[in-house]
């Protein structure tokens, strides 16, 4: 039996020596590969901070210490370690493990994250709570390089260093080499700035020197100094934090030792490791960017090109996206660091100078794409629906207030599978809406995407298209640059009684349900303008009518319908079908559409119920 089967908590860990420590990660780090290669998910990440994860559990008092891992795609290794080893194969599928931390899986899960750079404003509410509680929790933060780049980790490290709580930063930098100076030599330092008794030295010097001021100010330039020579810490000291590191995130004879000498340590600690995504498997350590998220591959093989001939939603606009930009040069395309999940790879190539990745800024995105188009410039920002959330009030403020012709390119719109509700593209249409000047687009199929696409990018205002994740139902492509009128739809079907009014998406599904039961199917394309026209027409000629949506019914495209009905004086019975008033869980794509009726099946029961 090995090593890591005898793992049922953190608590076993403290039983090993180092030695056997170092083969439980090596154990772990094969059986996130297995797994992983069974179910799919996030690798490269994960298997870049299997040592930290065992470093951590041995030396701090999960749960009773908090552990806050930041986006949460790095915590398989976590979760084989608390608990639920037996439960990977259920990893990101129907009724299984999340991908991500959830506090309802467990209690060693502090915090959900699924979105970057919460971990650090997370772990500084508890390790406050914890000092007002009178506890001697402590509380670790574990943020990426990547995360690193929000302005909401700056704003949380500048209020965490004026506060007096015990709370520890850790960098897990995975975008940089071991290079000389990050080996032995600054382990070492590490470990003896670390130690309790540097640190009682440094604070009773303070003290003294804090009556002489000029030669207080003179050694605390020199320890500054001397830090610098070995470490780029200085940034973290300004505010406030006690730096240490950077130290190789891969030796657990440097992490214990530095770990256990922090957790001795008041107040806020900034501890730096180094890392490799992908750590001990070829492939993806060669490929970090393509094993970030994958599906299901063999171990020996590595992940397969892709084989499909139809192109995925993200294709089409990435494909239009040079179109568009071989036609007009004011086309600049922006992404929150999302480049190749939004297809924007191709773009980058081809048109380098009019590329921007912004890093996982969204908010600074909206208001970049604001100053860009206020100089005549076209941007077009790919962004997912579950990011975009975060730059509301940019959207509002910079764009939509201005009237600027800001494109939003709104990819994993509606639910999106195995990520679950922290990725879901559940309530764009509903806080896209109430935005005065806005026109929002949703695309049924291929076509109909690249096609609304290119009538945003010519309205002369803020815009939005929303498409899904994944392939659509298999339309033909325009070579063209083909516009939609603004505001129409288009009738699909004609039937009797009941008309079904579709937005975007489940078009294919409606159409399937409306053969059954002889009912008319209307395109709508547009949220806003809605088309009022068809609108009328068809309440007129029906005794019923039917939203559908891929989208939150509260405050949807459907709730848009029952306005225009009421503004125009119009009383007809009216059914709303979209995702329901909760989370959605993650799971088989398929599947979670049918749980919630927005396939075919499920939308014909809901029409037979209701006529």
């Amino acid at each position: 039996m090995s090593l890591l089967e005898h793992i049922a908590s953190p608590a076993d860990l403290k039983t090993l020596s180092r030695a056997q420590l170092k083969d439980v990660a090596d154990e772990l780090r094969q059986y996130i590969l297995d797994s992983v290669a069974r179910t799919g998910g996030h690798l490269a990440s994960n298997l870049g901070v299997v040592e930290l994860t065992v470093a951590l559990h041995r030396v701090f008092d999960t749960p009773e210490d908090r552990i806050v891992w930041d986006v949460g795609h790095q915590t398989y290794a976590h979760k084989i370690l608390t608990g639920r080893r037996e439960r990977m194969h259920s990893l990101r599928q129907t009724d299984g493990l999340s991908g991500f931390p959830k506090r309802e899986e467990s209690p060693y899960d502090a915090f959900v994250a699924g979105h970057s750079s919460t971990s650090i404003s997370a772990a500084l509410g508890m390790a406050v709570a914890a000092r007002l509680k009178g506890e001697e929790r402590r509380v670790v933060a574990v943020i990426g390089d990547g995360a690193m780049t929000a302005g909401m980790a700056f704003e949380a490290l500048n209020n965490a260093g004026a506060m007096d709580a015990n709370l520890l930063v850790i960098l897990n930098d995975n975008d940089m080499s071991i290079s000389a100076n990050v080996g032995a030599l600054n382990s070492y330092l590490t470990k003896l700035l670390s130690g309790r008794f540097y640190n009682n030295l440094r604070s009773r010097g303070e003290k003294i020197l804090a009556t002489l001021p000029p030669i207080h100010e003179l050694a605390k330039r020199a320890e500054e100094h001397l830090k610098g020579m070995v470490t780029p810490g200085t940034l973290f000291e300004e505010f406030g934090f006690n730096y240490l590191g950077p130290i190789d995130g891969h030796d657990l004879d440097a992490l214990i030792p530095t770990l256990s000498n922090i957790r001795a340590l008041q107040g806020p600690q900034f501890l730096h490791v180094v890392t490799r995504k992908g750590k001990g498997y070829d492939f993806a350590e060669a490929n970090p960017c393509l094993y970030h998220g994958v599906g299901k591959f063999e171990v020996a093989k590595g992940v397969a090109p892709k084989t499909s001939a139809r192109p995925t939603y993200t294709e089409v606009f990435g494909q239009w996206l040079c179109d568009m930009a071989e036609a007009d040069a004011r086309l600049v395309g922006i992404t929150p660091a999302m480049s190749e999940g939004s297809g924007l790879i191709e773009f980058s190539k081809r048109f380098p100078e009019r590329y921007f990745d912004v890093g996982i800024a969204e908010q600074h995105a909206l208001t970049f794409a604001a100053g860009l188009a206020c100089e005549g410039q076209k941007p077009v920002v790919a962004i997912y629906s579950t990011f975009l959330q975060r730059a509301f009030d940019q959207l509002i403020h910079d764009v939509a207030l201005q009237n600027l012709p800001v494109l939003l390119a709104i990819d994993r719109a509606g639910l999106v599978g195995a990520d679950g509700p922290t990725h879901a593209g559940a309530f764009d249409l509903s806080f896209l809406r109430c935005i005065p000047n806005m026109l929002i687009a949703t695309p049924s199929d291929e076509n109909e995407c690249r096609c609304l696409l290119t009538t945003a990018y010519r309205y002369d205002g803020p815009s939005a298209v929303r498409y899904p994740r994944g392939i659509g139902p298999g339309a033909s492509l325009s070579t063209t640059l083909e516009a939609f009128p603004v505001g129409r739809g288009v009738l699909r079907r004609t039937g009797a009684n009941t008309a079904l009014l579709v937005f975007g998406a489940p078009l294919n599904a409606a159409l399937q349900a409306a053969d059954a039961l002889d009912m008319s199917v209307a395109d709508m394309r547009f949220v806003k303008p809605l088309d009022r026209e068809l609108l009328r027409q068809l309440a007129l000629s029906h005794t019923r009518l039917v939203t559908v949506e891929e989208n939150a019914i509260m405050g949807g495209a459907g709730a848009a319908v029952a306005e225009a009905l009421a503004d125009m004086g119009i009383t007809i019975p009216l059914l709303h079908l979209g995702l329901p008033d909760r989370f959605v869980e993650h799971g088989d794509p398929a599947l979670l559409i049918a749980r919630v009726g927005l396939d075919a099946t499920g939308i014909e029961r809901s029409l037979r119920a209701w006529v």
